[in-house]
């Protein structure tokens, strides 16, 4: 499995915004835990930007795990960059 590395920005107000759609989202994030697909992803203080690593078979498969979230769907997330990830330690 390779790993990739996610990084993208949160709407304005995205605190409140979320509110709606946060059980779901945080629901998806704990299967794909638990499935071994997702590492970590958590937004920055303040959150304005989110990170997050994954493991998957291909960068498509990743881009399509961002496509298919919540978040994504309803604009909390407002752009997303995925990228091969060597991690060196």
């Amino acid at each position: 499995m390779a790993r990739f590395v996610l990084w993208g920005t949160y709407c304005a107000d995205a605190l409140e915004k979320r509110t709606p759609y946060r059980e779901e989202h945080l629901s998806r994030l704990k299967s794909l835990k638990q499935d071994g697909i997702l590492v970590t992803l958590g937004p920055t203080e303040g959150s304005t930007h989110v990170f997050g690593i994954f493991e998957a078979e291909t960068l498509s498969v990743v881009q399509q795990l961002v496509a298919e979230d919540v978040y994504w769907r309803e604009g909390i997330w407002t752009a997303i960059n995925v990228y091969p990830w060597i991690q060196a330690f």
